[in-house]
């Protein structure tokens, strides 16, 4: 059985990924989710990250 990727909707622009904890993990990347298409996925797990453009915060 093959896991989808998780997404998680997220109020910040830039996110932090390190894939979970102890061997589940990865390193800690820094992602910046484009205004354009309001999401990002981690190049090392395929975590999708998508803005919740109402709640946003204004750091980008």
């Amino acid at each position: 059985m093959t896991l989808c990727p998780e997404t998680e909707k997220v109020t910040s622009w830039t996110v932090a990924c390190s894939g979970g904890t102890g061997a589940d993990g990865h390193p800690r990347v820094y992602l910046v989710i484009p205004p354009g298409t309001g999401e990002v996925t981690c190049g090392y797990c395929g975590k999708r990250f998508v803005i919740d453009r109402e709640h946003a915060q204004a750091d980008h």
